[in-house]
């Protein structure tokens, strides 16, 4: 996972289609506890341009999925502290907003959720309404998360943005301009080794997302298991390890510790952040597991709080263009 402040700004001025409107289908969904909404549904943004994501001047977040049903194009906007308002287009509207209070963990149960360090006190008092995000989309959360296997962030984030634009399909409903919905597994499935290559990923990555992509249905069903077979499920697909089960997790099961071993500044960032040096991936697991099974949710309220930290030593690692190879 990668440590990025939350930041309310950087909406884009995009269009939105002026093609015939659709009827939306519509939800309200409160809690008890605030919900902060932005913070919640960040992770399911893969950089600024993102086919799949947007977020428009007037704070609504949209979203195209691929939900059991069919595709579906949903906005979602703050509505007050504890309210978020809901709009869904496409066959899998209906099932969305029937899932929404799923996705956005408004069930969750903080109990037990009783951090010492004062940096992790003091961002959950600031941050009070970080949900986890629980989708129930598991393998469109395989294909981004094994795409930013071992490279840079936006080297992952320029081949998602080929790979989508080039088999995703137009988002439906009146969608913010250019928003598109993954391909299916199938399609996955079949896109051609030298498609991959041109998208920068080299075999590796596009071999497990092939093998992912056969087993779909499996993984799918991983949504509905505890978070340890969950993960075990996961890994069965050769390719598929524990930091990227854990970056699925994140996204699709909502599982609040689900953390990201062998992140490559991870462990570095969490000893800066809270004991003023750098640790490696043993140690991290060591010093956090008093947090167990909240890890992950320390680590992301570290995040939008801003204390999230580590020093520069040196240059970056180079960028390697796969397809260039």
């Amino acid at each position: 996972m990668g440590w990025r402040r939350h930041r309310c700004g950087g909406a884009q001025n995009v269009p939105v289609t002026t093609a015939p409107i659709a009827t939306a289908q519509t939800r309200t969904v409160r809690s008890e506890r605030p919900i902060d909404l932005a913070a919640t549904v960040s992770p399911l943004r893969r950089g600024l341009g993102d086919p799949c994501h947007r977020e428009t001047p007037d704070g609504a977040h949209w979203h195209a999925s691929r939900m059991p049903t069919g595709p579906v194009t949903y906005r979602l906007r703050q509505l007050d502290r504890r309210g978020v308002d809901a709009q869904a287009w496409g066959p899998g509207a209906e099932e969305f907003l029937e899932r929404l209070p799923h996705m956005l963990c408004l069930d969750e149960d903080l109990t037990g959720f009783s951090p010492e360090h004062p940096k992790v006190v003091e961002a959950h008092r600031r941050n009070p309404g970080l949900r986890m995000l629980r989708t129930g989309l598991v393998f469109e959360a395989v294909v981004p998360a094994v795409l930013e296997q071992k490279v840079h962030t936006r080297t992952a984030h320029a081949s998602w943005r080929k790979l989508v634009w080039r088999y995703g399909t137009p988002a439906p409903g009146p969608a913010p301009d250019g928003l598109r919905v993954m391909p299916d597994a199938e399609t996955w499935r079949h896109i051609p080794s030298w498609v991959y290559h041109r998208a920068n990923v080299e075999p590796q990555r596009s071999k497990t997302i092939v093998l992912a992509a056969r087993i779909a249905p499996k993984l799918e069903e991983a949504a509905a298991l505890s978070h340890a077979d969950a993960e075990k499920r996961l890994r069965t697909v050769p390719g598929i390890g524990v930091w990227t089960a854990a970056e699925i997790a994140q996204r699709a099961f909502g599982d609040p510790d689900a953390l990201s071993v062998g992140d490559f500044h991870l462990a570095a960032t969490v000893g800066w952040t809270l004991l003023g040096r750098p640790i490696d991936d043993d140690a991290m697991i060591e010093y956090l597991e008093p947090l167990r099974p909240h890890r992950y949710r320390a680590v992301r309220l570290l995040g939008l709080a801003g204390f999230a930290h580590k020093p520069k030593f040196g240059p970056r690692t180079p960028y390697t263009d796969h397809s260039r190879i």
